[in-house]
């Protein structure tokens, strides 16, 4: 098993969250590999991005040997559907033993199966709700 590096990320999920969470990472100069199973997702990143990008089902496990799953210090789920970030998410941290995994997660109410699994997850919605409060 290869050594794992600081700078290896990998995101599965390149709608808008995913393809500008890659962009910045671009830029801070990580190391990026985006997987998505739509080609023309890859249109959603500009010419900022330096990585690299696979078509194909980030559940695979093939498509994460491929993007080389064992050197990633942080695996990013951010697929539109909740029940395949939360999949991939495990997969990530209990067999490849990925030392940060972050997931997207729609529902608020489910954090808290992430949570028990060790994932750690970012929620639009109660991101949205906390800005709110503190907007009124």
């Amino acid at each position: 098993m290869n050594k794992r590096e600081m700078d290896y990320i990998i995101i599965i999920g390149c709608g808008a969250f995913g393809a500008n969470v890659a962009e910045y990472l671009s830029t801070q100069k990580k190391s990026v590999v985006v997987i998505d199973k739509k080609e023309n997702s890859f249109e959603k990143l500009s010419e900022n991005f330096s990585g690299f990008t696979i078509e194909a089902d980030g559940i695979e496990k093939d498509t994460l040997l491929l993007a080389n799953i064992e050197r990633a210090e942080i695996v990013i789920t951010a697929t539109n559907d909740d029940n395949t970030n939360l999949m991939i998410a495990q997969i990530a941290k209990k067999i490849y033993n990925v030392p940060k995994v972050i997931a997207r997660v729609f529902d608020p109410t489910r954090e808290k199966i992430y949570e028990d699994f060790g994932i750690e997850t970012i929620s639009p919605i109660s991101l949205s709700i906390e800005k709110f409060k503190s907007l009124v």
